[in-house]
């Protein structure tokens, strides 16, 4: 503890080290006796975390949250503790950066995706947030190893490069990121990881003396050209070197640029002058030259980057910049912390990219489908483009004129139908170069089209795609399925339905009777199960006895319901068609009886806070019986391919129920079937039949 504070006062002399002292002591008499996986006292990782903290020179409060961050997840202490003992600041940043979610969803994605929800609200709010995460998830991916299950260590890893490590990229700290990923990647690929690892060790014998050598000559070609510089080599990281391998489809014999080259000088004037130094008398690479000095990256990196021909006929990879441009190349966010000025940490979430997933998370209907768009947002690289008043607008490489458009604003994007790029029309799905500008046409009557989302490349612009194409298919629905509902049911069954709304609600897994209406429309729900249900909610009908149980559950398979008497009225939820084979769950309705869904069904998570309703239930006798399955099948479309498909699902003794299409495109359709089948074996068995189809391009259970 005496090494953190001196590091603190080293930077921030009048930092209040009383109050660090405290928080030390707070942390350690919480966290006691727990021990983390490796065997350590876990003080020991609020305290590593709190010295990266201080590395990056953060404020106090940061360092303080550093320390105190698990204490509200792993021990007695609460919020209102640490507000009462270190302020409303401190209170909030330790709520923010609080391991997200206890909840246990059965769907990993989900969980991944609400947490990283949570956190771009967090961040967004005050970015000291993210950056304390960051060294919360650098320190615990640094003792991994210490975890027994691989399974979870590959998921925490998987999590790590997808999420965490393009964050660190968005916010300019490239050596966090970098650390992020290759620890990442020696868990989630150990053999191409060691086999690289080995690769360089093998260069360092061979290949150092050209290395030094080149050193020596860019120095010296600067120094007689008057430029005072350092130069350096940095090797690349395995993760780096694997990805540009892959990119490439390359070996590693064939890499050209295993040592980029740094040369860092004095001022921005320098960086320019240095440029032509370099290229004088040197054969420069074309299209090699990038200027993120004139045009910074979305992180506020800055640099001249250029390839030329060095010695022996090796390309060089060359970044020039400032050592204030270094600091902040390494640092990033950090690098621009003024505690001294008391400039608030809030004034620092005004990042482009920040502000772009917010407009995802505001579009998207669920937390997948945001976790899915923000991983098209952080994972690309960038193009620089440009409105007619001289604006730049970064967007990934390959985003088209739909994409520039919704960058602007989504009602622009909604109301686009055209554009001019560099004077000249185009149409719509014109991929963007990199100093392009581009005006965009607008007219109030045009609306975004389905087939828009498969030149759209950016998180925002399909997120803003699908909430307009899924709100206009919602009416259309609404309007079939209220027709249906009108006509598939008498007044008394209506009536009956009204009554037990809740008991409707909850059978279908549901939040409003607009959305029964919808789903019958789309054909999710069946007229023909509402009808039977409106027949069990009649008077008296929870009180029948088993052999009276309405005919709709009578032909059911039996269920073991583990501490209940037989008889009980059993229900399969919609949502999510359970067969034989899978591990199920019930959920007890007063009233209704069992509704048993997959243990998988991501509709359970509405009954998290009520566990009574949970039963444990197994199959029973399933044997002649058969259950309704659902598979999604991308088919191309060809002369009788979907006949295939249905000859194929009849001669495996699969009875089709219900045939959609749900998209048709040029070359395919994605479709839905429903079929009855023997059990999950069964299901599954079609479905690797189908696989063998030549027209078949895709095919899952839903």
């Amino acid at each position: 503890m005496d090494k953190l504070i001196e590091k603190v006062k080293a930077y921030n002399p009048g930092a209040n080290v009383d109050l660090l002292q405290r928080a030390y002591d707070f942390a350690h008499y919480h966290h006691g006796e727990q021990k983390r996986a490796s065997g350590e006292d876990y003080i020991s990782h609020p305290l590593i975390v709190a010295h990266s903290l201080a590395d990056l020179k953060l404020d106090l409060p940061s360092i303080i949250t550093g320390l105190l961050h698990d204490t509200v997840e792993d021990t007695p202490a609460t919020l209102e503790d640490i507000e009462k003992n270190f302020g409303a600041e401190i209170a909030y940043l330790v709520d923010g950066v609080t391991k997200l979610s206890h909840i246990e969803f059965q769907s990993k994605s989900q969980k991944q995706a609400e947490n990283l929800r949570k956190l771009v609200i967090a961040m967004a709010e005050d970015i000291r947030v993210l950056l304390i995460k960051l060294m919360d998830r650098l320190h615990n991916m640094e003792t991994l190893h210490h975890i027994g299950s691989l399974k979870r260590r590959q998921g925490i890893a998987l999590e790590t490069i997808e999420i965490y490590a393009p964050l660190a990229e968005r916010i300019g700290m490239v050596a966090v990121q970098e650390q992020l990923q290759n620890l990442a990647f020696e868990i989630l690929n150990p053999d191409a990881y060691n086999t690289i690892l080995q690769r360089v060790a093998e260069f360092h014998e061979k290949g150092l003396d050209i290395v030094n050598k080149i050193i020596e000559d860019l120095t010296k070609t600067l120094e007689d050209g008057g430029i005072k510089a350092r130069v350096y080599g940095r090797e690349k990281k395995p993760y780096s070197i694997w990805r540009k391998m892959q990119r490439k489809n390359i070996n590693f014999d064939q890499l050209s640029d295993l040592f980029g080259m740094r040369v860092i000088v004095d001022t921005e004037a320098d960086c320019y002058q240095a440029l032509g130094i370099i290229h004088h008398g040197r054969v420069v690479i074309p299209k090699a030259i990038k200027d993120y000095i004139a045009n910074p990256k979305p992180n506020h990196y800055q640099a001249l980057h250029t390839k030329v021909f060095g010695p022996h006929g090796t390309r060089l990879e060359i970044q020039i910049r400032t050592k204030h441009m270094q600091e902040v190349a390494e640092r990033g966010v950090a690098a621009h912390w003024q505690y001294k000025q008391g400039i608030p940490a809030k004034d620092l979430k005004n990042y482009q990219w920040l502000q772009g997933l917010l407009d995802i998370l505001e579009q998207t209907s669920g937390a997948e489908e945001f976790l899915e768009h923000t991983k098209l947002e952080m994972f690309q690289d960038q193009a620089y483009c440009f409105t007619p008043k001289g604006d730049i607008i970064n967007l990934p490489s390959g985003a088209t004129i739909i994409d520039f458009a919704y960058a602007l604003h989504s009602e622009i994007g909604n109301t686009c139908k055209g554009a001019k790029v560099n004077g000249k029309l185009v149409p719509l799905k014109t991929e963007l170069q990199n100093g392009d500008q581009v005006e965009i046409l607008t007219d109030k009557n045009v609306r975004p089209e389905a087939d828009w989302e498969q030149f759209a490349i950016t998180g925002k612009a399909q997120a803003n795609i699908r909430r307009f194409i899924r709100s206009q298919k919602r009416k259309q629905f609404k309007k079939l399925g209220q027709s249906i509902y009108d006509h598939a049911l008498t007044p008394e069954q209506k009536a009956c339905i009204v009554k037990g709304e809740r008991q409707v609600l909850e059978y279908f897994c549901l939040s409003r009777m607009e959305d029964l209406i919808i789903q019958l429309g789309e054909g999710k729900i069946k007229a023909s199960d509402v009808r039977n249900l409106s027949v069990d909610l009649e008077p008296g009908a929870a009180e029948l006895l088993p052999e009276q149980v309405s005919q709709n559950f009578q032909d059911r398979p039996t269920i073991i319901i583990k501490g209940l008497v037989s008889g009980v009225a059993v229900h399969y939820a919609g949502c999510c068609h359970p067969l034989p084979g899978d591990k199920i769950v019930g959920i007890l309705i007063i009233g209704r009886g069992v509704t048993v869904h997959r243990a998988g069904c991501e509709m359970l998570q509405q009954y998290e806070d009520e566990p009574k309703k949970w039963l444990n239930i197994a199959w029973g006798r399933t044997i002649g019986l058969r259950f309704q399955g659902r598979i999604l099948l991308t088919v191309q479309n060809t002369p009788q391919s979907l006949g295939d498909v249905v000859n194929l699902i009849t001669k495996a003794l699969g009875d089709i129920t219900n045939f959609r299409i749900l998209k048709r495109h040029k070359d395919f359709f994605e479709t839905m079937v429903d079929m009855n089948v023997q059990s999950l074996g069964h299901l599954e068995q079609i479905i690797g039949f189908l696989r063998a189809l030549n027209a078949v391009e895709f095919v899952e259970r839903s």
